[in-house]
């Protein structure tokens, strides 16, 4: 959680639980008829992103980061907006949505030299491998799947 308060980004701000109440419940509007025990169903206009002026927005859609399990995380970076250089502990899978996402490895911070990935694109973060992205001239939208506990841990040389 350190790296979270350092770098001011709250990538992970909700649970698994705050974000199952959005749903809309199927015995309802232009959805009667399906069981609700069967499906849930979320439309862009009940997502509440959550965020800070760090330029990230999240949302939990399943699971929940901080516990052993499966986890979805939408992820909106702002343009403009970079993480610094870190890692995680388990390999995450990553779909970008829309936009441009902005990705480099290493150790040593250097945006100038970051490479574009364009929506539709699936990205792998390995385990424990140190990398940093972001969104530069627009936003972007990722879904990250991966398995929790999930941390970041800061690896910017220094």
């Amino acid at each position: 959680m350190h790296f979270l308060k350092l770098c001011r980004i709250p990538l992970y701000l909700l649970m698994f639980s705050m974000a199952a109440s959005s749903a809309i419940p199927a015995a309802e509007g232009p959805f009667a008829g399906l069981d609700p025990k069967a499906i849930s169903i979320r439309l862009p206009a009940d997502i509440q992103w959550k965020g800070s002026a760090a330029g990230v927005e999240s949302i939990a859609l399943a699971g929940d980061v901080s516990k052993p399990g499966l986890y979805v995380v939408l992820v909106k970076w702002s343009a403009h907006h970079n993480s610094r250089p870190h890692f995680h502990p388990n390999d995450r899978f990553i779909t970008v949505l829309s936009g441009t996402w902005w990705v480099n490895t290493g150790r040593n911070y250097d945006p100038d030299h970051m490479k574009p990935v364009p929506a539709g694109s699936f990205v792998t973060h390995y385990a424990n491998e140190v990398h940093y992205d972001g969104a530069k001239d627009v936003d972007a939208i990722l879904e990250i799947v991966g398995m929790g506990p999930d941390t970041l841990t800061p690896a910017e040389a220094k």
